[in-house]
C-alpha cells in the first residue's frame, strides 16, 4: 500500500550491500556499436602485465549521452567545490605501468 503513496514515475531503487561496496578501476575503456555503447572497467596493477575487466556497463546511444550529460554535470559541481581537477596526460600513454612509483626489484 506505501507504494500507492509514492509520487507518479518515482522508482525505489534497492541498492544491495555488495554492490554498495563498489569496484575500484583506474582504466575504462569504451566501444560501440550502432546500437550500444559498452564501457569495461578495469583494474590494472603495477608490475602486473595482466588486466581484468571488473565490471562492464552496456547502454543503448541515448542513454551514453545522459551519462555523458550527468558525468560533465556531476564534475562541474566537484570543480566548483574542490577546484579544477588536474589534467595528468602530458601526450605519452594513457595510464603509466609502473604508475610514477620505484621499479619492483628481486
Amino acid at each position: 500500500m506505501e507504494d500507492d503513496k509514492r509520487p507518479k514515475g518515482q522508482i525505489n531503487i534497492d541498492l544491495k550491500e555488495d554492490i554498495a561496496q563498489g569496484i575500484y578501476s583506474n582504466l575504462a575503456i569504451i566501444t560501440h556499436s550502432s546500437a550500444e555503447f559498452v564501457l569495461d572497467f578495469v583494474r590494472v596493477m603495477p608490475g602486473v602485465p595482466k588486466a581484468e575487466v571488473k565490471s562492464r556497463i552496456i547502454l543503448t546511444p541515448e542513454h551514453a549521452k545522459r551519462f555523458m550529460n550527468a558525468l560533465k554535470d556531476n564534475i562541474s559541481k566537484f570543480e566548483s567545490m574542490h577546484g579544477q581537477i588536474k589534467k595528468t596526460d602530458d601526450g605519452g600513454p594513457m595510464m603509466p605501468m609502473n604508475f610514477g612509483g620505484p621499479t619492483a626489484q628481486a
